[in-house]
C-alpha cells in the first residue's frame, strides 16, 4: 500500500459530539494525499460510531481503557504511514489550506527543517480572556524568535512563544519516532516537551496565519499546572540550566506563570508561595499581577462562572 504524504493523528476521549468536526476539517484540506488516524482513548460514548461512519481515508484505533492524550497520540504516531505527521485535537479544527501552507514552508527552506507550526485562533474565550491573550502577545511574545532550532527552543522555554502543537504541529514522522514520542507522565506541557526534543534534531518553520481554530472548553486546576511544570522543567533540566547561565530567567518565568494560574482562580495565598518579591519591581510582571488579580476577584465574586 502506498504511503500518504501526511498522517493526521486525532486523539479522542468522549468526543462523539465533536470529533466529526475535526475529521471533516482534516478531510477538507487542499493537501488531499493524507490519512486520518483517530485514536479513541477508552470512550464510552458514540465516538467509535461517528469515526467508523467515514470512508477508508479515516482509520479508527482504540484503547480499551483511558490512558491520556499523550498515550493516544503515541498510538497514532506508531500507526501512521505518512512522511509527515500532523496533530489535531478532537475538539479543534483546521482551515482548508493549513497543511498546504505548512508543507510549502518546510520544503522551501531545505535541509535541516523538519516541520512547521502555524498561528491559531481560539474560539469560546470570554472578553477578558481575549484581552489577556492580546496583552500577553504584545507585551511578552511579539519580539521573540518564532522559528528555527535553538532560538525557538529558547523562546518556548522562556514562554515567549505559544504554538499549541496539539493542533498546529506537522513534523517528519522519522523525526518524531527518533524523538521518542510524547511523555505519558505529563498531562500538560507534553506537547511543548516533545517540541523541545524535535528542535534538538532540526528546525521548525512558522506560518504566520491562524490556520487552526482551537475551542476553549475550560482549564486544568492551578495545582495540575504547577506539578506538570515541575516535571517539564526537570525533564529538560540541562537545557534550562544552560539558558539560565546565558541569562534567560526560565525558572522565574515559569514561577510567574504558576502565580497567574492561582491568582486567576482567586487562590491568592497559594499564588504568594510562588511569588518572588522582585516581581513588584518589574513593570511587566506588575501589570500581569494586577490583571490576574482582577480575574481572581471576579472568579470569587461569580463563583468561577464566566
Amino acid at each position: 500500500m502506498r504511503s500518504p504524504r501526511v498522517s493526521v493523528v486525532i486523539p479522542a476521549y468522549e468526543r462523539g459530539h465533536l470529533v466529526g468536526r475535526a475529521i471533516d476539517s482534516a478531510l477538507a484540506q487542499t493537501v488531499e494525499d493524507l490519512e486520518v488516524v483517530v485514536v479513541d482513548d477508552g470512550s464510552t460514548d458514540d465516538t467509535r460510531a461517528v469515526v467508523e461512519g467515514y470512508d477508508d481515508r479515516v482509520r479508527y484505533l482504540a484503547h480499551e481503557t483511558n490512558h491520556g492524550v499523550s498515550a493516544a497520540r503515541n498510538t497514532g504516531v506508531e500507526a501512521a504511514r505518512g512522511q509527515y505527521v500532523a496533530f489535531l485535537d478532537s475538539d479543534d479544527e483546521w482551515l482548508p489550506r493549513k497543511l498546504e501552507r505548512q508543507l510549502a514552508a518546510v520544503e522551501s527552506r531545505g535541509e535541516g527543517w523538519v516541520g512547521a507550526y502555524c498561528d491559531l485562533r481560539t474560539a469560546g474565550l470570554s472578553p477578558l480572556g481575549r484581552l489577556a491573550a492580546v496583552v500577553s502577545d504584545r507585551l511578552f511574545r511579539s519580539s521573540a524568535p518564532r522559528e528555527g532550532g535553538r532560538e525557538l527552543a529558547t523562546s518556548l522555554l522562556a514562554m515567549q512563544v505559544f504554538m499549541g502543537p496539539g493542533s498546529t504541529l506537522v513534523v517528519e514522522r522519522a523525526v518524531l519516532e527518533a524523538a521518542g514520542g510524547f511523555d505519558e507522565s505529563l498531562s500538560i506541557y507534553e506537547d511543548w516537551d516533545l517540541v523541545l526534543r524535535v528542535l534538538a534534531a532540526g528546525n521548525l518553520a512558522y506560518v504566520d496565519e491562524p490556520l487552526a481554530v482551537t475551542h476553549f472548553t475550560g482549564d486544568a486546576p492551578a495545582e495540575t499546572y504547577a506539578e506538570n511544570d515541575r516535571r517539564y522543567l526537570a525533564r529538560n533540566a540541562d537545557l534550562v540550566a544552560e539558558l539560565e547561565r546565558e541569562g534567560v530567567p526560565v525558572r522565574r518565568v515559569h514561577r510567574m506563570g504558576i502565580v497567574g494560574h492561582f491568582l486567576a482562580a482567586g487562590r491568592f495565598g497559594e499564588a504568594a508561595s510562588y511569588l518572588d518579591a522582585c516581581a513588584f519591581t518589574r513593570p511587566k510582571d506588575l501589570a500581569r499581577l494586577a490583571f490576574w488579580s482582577v480575574l481572581g476577584l471576579r472568579s470569587l465574586v461569580t463563583g468561577g462562572d464566566g
